[in-house]
């Protein structure tokens, strides 16, 4: 144990008591001793590139080029997805895929390219592959948008599975996005980020990485095209970043680079080319639609970390109601647990848990509960013991039972890369539902282990089932969480089969849409943790996973009122809405900070109340398409350069422009318009894009602006949806969808879709069906006619 080492064991053991400390020394010396003995020697590595060409085999959608030491497996799929994968590597067995990899695109061919080497032409993208194992993917008019160097694999002599490292090429204008959930984001500058999913131990900030939830997903944004990468390996890894430069040093172009070096798994890599929709759409086609939320769900939820008992929820609940303030769900932290122990209520402090989910339930509000995958190592404890009798928890690779410190203590955890343990532990969400919860949080399942020293996590020699596969924790660590809400979210779709499932999570990995969504985990409280939060969930975003939001006012201290509201008005416009924070921070009442804070908070919550049949439009939208809710202003331009470069302000669907103030003291604040007009929601003042304008922006709410033309469902003031409509520009037609639903089922809702025109000098609105033109399904409400 170094001296670093050692400055952390005594903190640990002074931040968490002396015997829980005392347990992290322990278990930090175990995880120690597990790896030396029980991971294989990585001495004598070789290293290895494929070398020449040899010969090619046609197959459909590409073939396989051999290589004097390797061989390369492309295919072009029917929708235009390249994958590629050396040293035999398939598309499957993948955590990330959704089912059956694609189908071949059968007009791709193979055919030679000069000097030796090969390349497959299809419709919407050329991959060629040069004589050396140089891959470039292009347009089809031929402009490269990124081209990968031969690869080069270090293999160990005693086994043990290859390193490998793969440096790529990208245009110089080209801009990095994605990677999962960045706080230095959305737009990834130069450095290298970890493809680890790690629990920091505490808040953090834009300079923390990596974080909770890590992906190895790239959106690369440049001026010919937009184009997803996935390496699809879940082992550790990193990747470093360099942006290019146009006309550097004596005129010419400088490329963007891309590193990546991997501690292991296949070399195995997707791209989709196309816009930023048609790519986020491929990659769901790929991975999987997202999970839909409940209406619910995409209200505004309450939680901490020290409700402490039913009384201290029911003041809570009153508070809300005697002021007027919409609430939709309350969520209980691991302090209604008994003793921390998963799956358990304390009966003193939540005496009739049911009777109090049953009593908020008549009053609209949803009661959601926390879990964690680490169970107690207690005889006794029902789920220790049913995890025992099903052989579910993790062992090392002498078959010995792995133990980690967690809130309960020595603690075993369930591999949920096992299809039998997911089922059995998807049944026990039961006790959960009986208790009255209607939705879930699943938290420390990175997974995360207290240790004094070294990683806060599993021994990396822990064996894991990787279904049937076998293997240990360098391949099951980033997938562990993925694998746990799909237990969960599988559990309850056969627990409650009239429900959709309310799932997120703080850790995951690419597909984990397919079950739920995520937030920030415990960001820092502060104006740079504010900014991290729209990083974040921009991000995710783009990785596939549209329903995110941050720990409003930040997870740890004590948001001044400014802060806090600001905050508060940011997260009104995100999806997942939720105030949280630790049990040692300041509360996050909205009346807690001063009326004028409660009354621009309450203007935050019943905008978001009108707000929700949009909402619930987007979550529509997302899981037919893969769109994100919150996008990036350059979504629908991504060619406009000033557009690309900004990150303070996001596209919430096709319709809104939300600029949060991310500073303190701000009262205006500058705006980058895409092109077209847009209308300041508050004053309806017109302001036409492309270009920069000044926005008031006083304490009482954010700048929100309309995009002229824009069809948007809200709740009208007798409850029911009403269609709010954006002048178009004269001569111009604006456009909407709206998904017109009621309920938490498995209905799928017809898409109607509206059009708004100028007729002389009125604007006309429309519903437009197969066989023509109808009227509006519901009353209409046409704003900034005025300004027109």
């Amino acid at each position: 144990m170094n001296g670093r080492d050692l400055v952390r064991s005594v903190r640990m053991v002074g931040s968490v008591g002396a015997a829980q400390g005392l347990r992290t020394v322990r278990a930090a010396w175990r995880r120690r001793r597990a790896d030396a003995t029980g991971l294989p020697s990585r001495k004598g590595e070789r290293a290895r590139v494929p070398g020449l060409v040899q010969d090619v085999e046609p197959g459909p959608g590409g073939g396989v080029i051999r290589f004097s030491r390797s061989e390369l497996r492309i295919t072009v799929t029917v929708s235009g997805a390249v994958f590629w994968g050396w040293d035999g590597a398939g598309p499957e067995p993948s955590y990330a895929l959704s089912g059956r990899s694609p189908e071949p695109d059968p007009r791709a061919v193979l055919e030679p390219d000069k000097d030796g080497g090969w390349r497959v032409v299809a419709e919407r993208v050329t991959v060629v592959v040069s004589r050396h194992g140089a891959v470039e993917v292009c347009t089809p008019g031929g402009v490269m948008l990124r081209r990968d160097l031969p690869p080069r694999w270090w293999e160990p002599d005693g086994g043990g599975g290859a390193r490998w490292m793969q440096r790529s090429e990208v245009a110089a204008d080209a801009r990095f996005f994605g990677l999962g959930a960045r706080a230095s984001g959305p737009r990834l500058r130069d450095g290298t980020y970890r493809l680890w999913n790690t629990d920091p131990g505490g808040a953090f900030g834009p300079g923390d990485d990596p974080l909770y939830l890590t992906m190895p997903v790239q959106l690369v944004v440049a001026d010919a095209a937009t184009h997803l990468v996935f390496h699809d390996t879940s082992w550790d890894g990193r990747v470093t970043l360099r942006e290019g430069e146009e006309g550097a040093g004596s005129g010419h172009d400088r490329a963007g680079t891309c590193e990546l070096r991997m501690d292991g798994g296949p070399l195995r890599c997707w791209v989709m080319v196309g816009t930023p929709a048609r790519v986020l759409l491929a990659w769901a086609s790929l991975t999987g639609a997202p999970a839909l939320p409940p209406a619910w769900a995409l209200g505004h939820h309450h939680a901490r970390w020290g409700f402490g008992t039913e009384q201290e929820v029911r003041r809570i609940v009153a508070g809300y109601q005697e002021r007027g303030l919409p609430l939709d769900a309350v969520h209980l932290d691991i302090d209604h647990y008994d003793a921390h122990q998963v799956f358990t209520v304390d009966e003193e402090r939540f005496p009739k848990l049911p009777v109090l989910a049953d009593e908020l339930r008549r009053h609209g509000i949803r009661l959601v509960s926390i879990v964690d995958p680490a169970v107690k190592a207690l005889p006794g404890n029902a789920v220790y013991d049913g995890g025992t009798a099903e052989d579910a928890f993790v062992r090392d690779a002498s078959g010995r039972l792995v133990r980690g410190v967690v809130w309960p203590g020595d603690a075993v955890y369930p591999d949920f890369t096992h299809a039998r343990v997911r089922q059995w532990w998807g049944g026990l969400y039961a006790e959960r539902l009986a208790q009255g919860f209607s939705g879930f949080w699943h938290d420390m399942n990175e997974p995360t282990s207290f240790v004094a020293f070294g990683e806060s996590t599993l021994p990396r020699s822990a064996r894991h089932a990787l279904e049937g596969r076998g293997g240990d924790h360098r391949e099951a660590h980033n997938v562990y969480a993925l694998c746990m809400a799909r237990a969960g979210y599988e559990g309850l779709r056969e627990l409650m089969p009239e429900e959709r499932p309310f799932v997120f999570s703080r850790s995951g990995w690419a597909g984990m849409q397919r079950y739920g969504g995520s937030w920030s985990g415990d960001v820092a409280t502060g104006w740079p943790g504010l900014r991290a939060s729209l990083s974040l969930v921009m991000g995710l975003g783009l990785c596939g996973v549209p329903y995110s939001g941050p720990d409003v006012g930040g997870f740890a201290g004590s948001p001044s009122p400014e802060l806090y509201l600001r905050w508060f008005q940011l997260a009104a416009y995100l999806p997942l809405f939720r105030t949280h924070a630790s049990i040692r921070a300041g509360r996050r009442e909205p009346w807690e900070f001063g009326e004028e804070v409660l009354e621009h908070a309450r203007v935050a919550l019943l905008e978001r109340r009108r707000l929700l049949p949009y909402f619930l439009t987007l979550a529509h939208l997302a899981r037919r398409t893969g769109a994100p809710y919150v996008r990036p202003v350059w979504w629908g331009a991504p060619r406009d350069r000033a557009l690309r470069d900004c990150e303070d302000a996001f596209l919430l669907g096709d319709c809104l422009l939300v600029a949060p103030i991310l500073d303190p003291g701000a009262d205006r604040r500058a705006v980058q318009l895409p092109r077209g007009w847009w209308y300041d929601t508050a004053t309806g003042r017109a302001y036409e894009g492309p270009g920069r304008v000044l926005v008031d922006a006083p304490l009482s709410r954010i700048p929100v602006l309309a995009r002229a033309g824009a069809v948007l469902p809200v709740r009208g003031a007798d409850g029911g949806l009403e269609l709010e409509v954006w002048a178009p520009a004269h001569g111009r037609a604006g456009r909407g969808l709206v998904v017109a639903e009621a309920g938490d089922g498995w209905d799928e809702p017809e898409i109607e879709r509206y059009v708004a025109r100028w007729e002389g000098t009125r604007v006309v609105v429309e519903r437009e069906g197969e066989d023509g033109v109808y009227e509006p399904s519901h009353p209409v409400r046409v704003r900034g006619l005025a300004e027109r």
